[in-house]
């Protein structure tokens, strides 16, 4: 019996015997301080054991049936308009792996670097390159030029591919490089060009792959702050798969039509738009990156029923989005951050037609760890990240004494699942603060859980702010800034003070016309919190910094209340 048909078993004897020391109602045994899911699978959803499959034929075989691929539209461009079926799809993944394997040479195990923005190639690279047994690492177009050749050295990659107009951040890193696009330049291979020349009576030889192979190398700041290759093996994708198609098949149908900003080089858009959601066959409208208005003419010019989003994305809807007709959502999905109570409460007052489902994942656990299944769920507990999703485990664990905790007493999250990660690649010592001996994942996030197993992220563990002795976390004070009609956004930074230690500086983004004062955002905040709570300080700032992901760059903001304090000097 594999890990995971034990984990569901495990699982089903739980819920159907309930022991004494197992509460069925929040999923917490007393004797081992584990959270077990309450969700449970349908046999339908079960992951396949076969060792010797792969990612790609996995999201392959479960392609729409010839009859239909021809007409079943996969992606379309939120610019062009341009479609392309399953069925091109298909032909262009066999094409490209071809070219690849015959005519770059490209093996099993090999590393290619893919340095892009979201396309309606991205898909077809990703399953190329996978199913020829080589291992894929994306990088964020972003990245500085030394951040790049870090990542490329690192993890070994043998090709690069890169859109046009990231080429010269490779130039120095002596990698051969294909374009994604064509260009002018003769001397230059795009991925387009081989796809179009491949030979298909070329034959593709098998890889000969196993469910234990690495499939992909991400990087992720994990819980240490500093860059780290996440290895993903072929098992790890394909369960969390599993897990995307039992949510997609609960909340949508095929006549749905998803948006894509989430960026594919992240876990999350890989796992989800790249990979993942080709499996149920429904459509997907690629947009190379997020804006604003481009969103909200996509939705109207596509019938977009479907936004995996991040909670900036939501509250720009909450506040920006009321000359639009957005009639046609269904379904909004807040993931990478936490969703404030707030925002999530001001998003339904808005749009009471649309279900708005939290879930919540890391790169280290292969974008997945909990989830709503229901919008009645989502809706009565605002402000939480859903249950643990089948096949996973927690413990939430007290930072001091190490001990196992009960529902309502917040701890640092621990997971356990078939998803969490191989390991931090040639990094034993983060992998070993990272993942203990047993197999569970420290998370490095803080959090409870409630009566009834749904999971409350409170915020990261090193970015609480400690005030003569108290923690105050970033993530609660933010949720109260942004529920002021004056305030777009904010966040939340400690700020080194002789006397308390830390205190809690907000720096905030007025909304337009608005003339909020420091002492307003102070008192407003005061109002709700209890005194060592209390925001000390406030600048003002024309965007707050993120991620690509949608979390607070709060480095940057120390930084710059560094910069201010040694300026006044």
């Amino acid at each position: 019996m594999s890990a995971e048909e034990e984990m569901d078993a495990a699982a089903e004897q739980r819920l159907g015997g309930s022991p004494p020391d197992f509460d069925g109602r929040s999923g917490f045994d007393s004797r081992t301080g584990v959270y077990s899911s309450l969700i449970k699978l349908g046999g339908q959803h079960r992951v396949p054991t076969r060792p010797d499959l792969d990612t790609a034929t996995f999201v392959l075989s479960q392609f729409p049936a010839p009859d239909c691929a021809e007409s079943r539209v996969a992606l379309i461009d939120s610019a062009t308009g341009r479609r392309v079926t399953y069925a091109e799809l298909r032909r262009s993944i066999r094409m490209l792996a071809t070219g690849l394997y015959h005519g770059l040479g490209i093996r099993k195990g090999d590393v290619v670097f893919l340095l892009a923005p979201n396309s309606l190639l991205y898909p077809t690279i990703c399953l190329a390159v996978l199913s020829i047994g080589a291992v894929l690492t994306t990088a964020n177009p972003l990245n500085t030029q030394s951040e790049i050749s870090k990542q490329v050295d690192d993890s070994g990659a043998k090709v690069a591919i890169s859109a046009p107009e990231e080429l010269h951040k490779l130039l120095q890193t002596g990698v051969p490089t294909l374009l994604t696009h064509r260009t002018c330049d003769e001397n230059s291979l795009s991925i387009e060009e081989l796809i179009d020349c491949s030979d298909p009576a070329l034959d593709l030889p098998p890889a000969q792959m196993s469910q234990s192979d690495t499939a992909a190398i991400l990087y992720s700041s994990g819980t240490t702050g500093t860059s780290k290759g996440v290895i993903l093996t072929h098992a790890k994708f394909i369960a969390m798969m599993t897990l995307l198609k039992w949510s997609v098949d609960i909340t949508s149908s095929n006549n749905d039509v998803f948006l894509c900003f989430i960026p594919m080089f992240h876990i999350y858009g890989l796992a989800f738009f790249a990979l993942g959601l080709l499996r149920s066959g429904t459509t997907t409208v690629v947009m190379p990156r997020f804006d604003s208005k481009a969103m909200l003419d996509a939705i109207q010019a596509y019938q977009v029923s479907n936004i995996p989003a991040v909670p900036p994305v939501i509250l720009g809807l909450v506040k920006n989005s009321s000359s639009c007709d957005l009639s046609s959502l269904r379904r909004v999905g807040s993931g990478a951050a936490p969703l404030s109570k707030e925002v999530a409460e001001g998003f339904r007052e808005k749009f009471p037609w649309v279900e708005l489902r939290t879930g919540y994942g890391l790169t280290e656990s292969c974008g997945a760890a909990t989830y709503f299944v229901t919008d009645e769920q989502a809706k009565a507990r605002a402000g939480s990240s859903g249950r643990l999703l089948p096949r996973f485990c927690a413990k939430v664990v007290d930072t001091e004494t190490g001990l196992a905790l009960p529902p309502n007493r917040e701890g640092e999250l621990w997971l356990k699942s078939p998803t969490v990660m191989k390991g931090y690649l040639g990094n034993a010592e983060a992998t070993a603060a990272t993942i203990t001996s047993d197999g569970w994942l420290r998370t490095g996030d803080l959090c409870y859980f409630d009566e009834d197993g749904f999971l409350y992220i409170v915020d990261r563990i090193k970015e609480l702010i400690k005030h003569n002795g108290y923690q105050v976390a970033p993530a609660e004070l933010e949720a109260i800034l942004l529920s002021h009609p004056s305030v777009l956004d904010a966040a939340v930074i400690p700020v080194e003070d002789e006397a308390a230690g830390q205190i809690p500086m907000a720096y905030v983004v007025r909304a337009g016309g608005s003339e909020l004062t420091q002492q307003e955002v102070i008192q407003f905040v005061a109002g709700q919190v209890a005194p060592y709570k209390k925001v000390r300080k406030v600048g003002f700032i024309n965007a707050i910094p993120r991620s690509t992901a949608g979390k607070i760059l709060r480095k940057q903001l120390v930084l710059l209340s560094q910069q201010e304090v040694i300026s006044k000097l």
